[in-house]
């Protein structure tokens, strides 16, 4: 979603930067101390000081305890649980009568609580754009395992995005030929399948319409929506957007704590799920010598055994931190670091005036984030291996991302890679990646991924650019040395 104008810039707000750089100096100290440059915010947000403190003085100055009980220690626990639900909610602008917040450990425990219990049946579908996380690919063996069909949009253009046409062509209603309707539906849930995409793609920083939520549930089909890349720096109105099932990260949002993310779904869809099993702190009541169960009827019949009760009230202090900043500010600041990055990208040149970068997706700032996917091109125009700019940008004290970033669907839509001869080196039986590279005629395994957040100053991307320009202008770096790749 583009909040920055028709032409996706913002104009400069110098009070704004002057505030972010003080707060770079406060909060995150650290980076500069050591010589840091940190570019992998699409990985993890940055830990702010003040966030860890506050963590340890309410830990190491009160009582609690597993919050399966009534004592004064789990009441605490409990207290601090119902506030960070509340939080979240909050955040999203969500009301509690229509959404209900369940902690997990990442987005990707939050998928997997959806792909268990999602009712897909032979009559069904999982929708889902080329442009996803490996967590999302994933939804599609359960879907698989229950007879449900798969269905890929694919990616393209300059811009790696999706064609409207092609999605709404893979969302048919049951009188477009899906198939009949099922005798009996889950309570809440639609009956036509599921469509699951990123608000905002790991690889490109493509931010995908917001507006696709509405039109599938028209047309019959729930909706499950990837937030982790895109809530560390814009904001998602659940009272303007709908979607069945949120999943989020909150590491990604403000760095502190590590291990908690949330699943929020809607309060209808959620009573359509049927958990698969139940373990500790799911169950209202069972028995094992007359073997049954039955579910409690709130949230806690998806969070597994123990919560982590001392981690998840951090992030009601990372939410109070995040909205004191302003979700406004973020998304105004990563994105003027986004022009200035994308802008000196473009002007990276050998002496010859060949290009020195490609960059996979869009050159523009128009429903984009600050996620920028490229390969560096050495002398001859040829993409340098990636381990190569991992070994030298570490030199360097630089952070980044290298590979495919668990999004193999825009890496295969980046190099061009035909269905044809995917389907062909899958048949084969491989004894490395190295091979299997081989096979797909790709000089490298992925690409380079600089990604901006909060923390993110101008100077970070000088030291990049400088960095490129230094390293590999008129250059030809072999590849000679480097470790065989353990995977992508």
């Amino acid at each position: 979603m583009d909040t920055t104008g028709s032409t996706g810039r913002i104009a400069d707000d110098g009070t704004r930067e002057r505030d972010l750089a003080e707060l770079r100096n406060r909060e995150f100290a650290y980076l500069d101390a050591h010589g840091h440059t940190y570019l992998d915010h699409t990985g993890a947000g940055l830990a702010p000081a003040s966030l860890v403190r506050g963590s340890a003085d309410r830990i190491t100055g009160g009582l609690y305890g597993n919050p399966h009980s009534g004592s004064p220690a789990s009441r605490a626990s409990g207290l601090l649980l119902d506030q960070a639900r509340r939080a979240v909610l909050r955040h999203f602008n969500a009301d509690p009568a229509e959404y209900a917040v369940i902690f997990t450990p990442n987005a990707t425990g939050a998928l997997r609580l959806v792909g268990e219990a999602y009712p897909f049946t032979r009559r069904s579908r999982l929708v889902m754009p080329l442009d996803n996380h490996n967590s999302v690919n994933g939804l599609r063996e359960y879907a698989r395992s229950r007879g449900a069909s798969t269905t890929y949009v694919p990616v393209g253009g300059p811009g790696l995005r999706v064609d409207r046409q092609r999605l709404r062509a893979a969302l048919p209603t049951r009188r477009q030929g899906v198939g009949r309707r099922p005798r009996s539906r889950r309570p809440g849930v639609r009956g036509h399948g599921l469509l699951a995409y990123p608000a905002q793609s790991n690889f490109t920083g493509v931010q995908h319409p917001l507006a696709w939520i509405a039109a599938a549930q028209a047309r019959g089909y729930d909706v499950l929506l990837d937030a982790a890349a895109f809530v560390p720096a814009n904001t998602l109105d659940l009272s303007r957007y709908h979607p069945d099932f949120t999943v989020v990260s909150w590491y990604k949002v403000f760095g502190h704590p590590t291990g908690v993310g949330s699943l929020i779904a809607r309060r209808e869809a959620l009573a359509g799920l049927r958990r698969p099993w139940f373990s500790g702190g799911t169950i209202y009541a069972v028995s094992a010598q007359a073997q049954w169960h039955v579910f409690a009827d709130d949230e806690a019949a998806f969070e597994d055994g123990t919560v982590n009760f001392l981690s998840i009230p951090d992030v009601t202090a990372g939410l109070a931190w995040i909205n004191g900043i302003g979700m406004d500010r973020v998304h105004a600041h990563v994105t003027a670091l986004t022009d200035q990055l994308l802008t000196g990208l473009r002007e990276l040149r050998h002496s010859d005036g060949s290009p020195l970068v490609r960059v996979y997706g869009p050159y523009d700032l128009v429903a984009r984030g600050g996620t920028v996917a490229l390969n560096l091109l050495d002398a001859d125009g040829r993409v340098i291996d990636e381990r190569v700019v991992t070994r030298d940008s570490a030199s360097r004290g630089i952070s980044l991302r290298t590979g495919c970033f668990c999004n193999p669907g825009a890496g295969e839509a980046a190099f061009a890679l035909p269905p044809s001869r995917l389907r062909s080196a899958a048949r084969r039986r491989l004894a490395s990646l190295e091979e299997y590279l081989d096979l797909l005629h790709l000089p490298s395994a992925g690409a380079v991924r600089v990604s901006l957040g909060l923390s993110s100053q101008p100077r970070d991307i000088d030291t990049f650019l400088t960095f490129v320009r230094e390293t590999y202008r008129d250059r030809a770096p072999g590849a000679a040395g480097l470790e065989a790749r353990g995977g992508c």
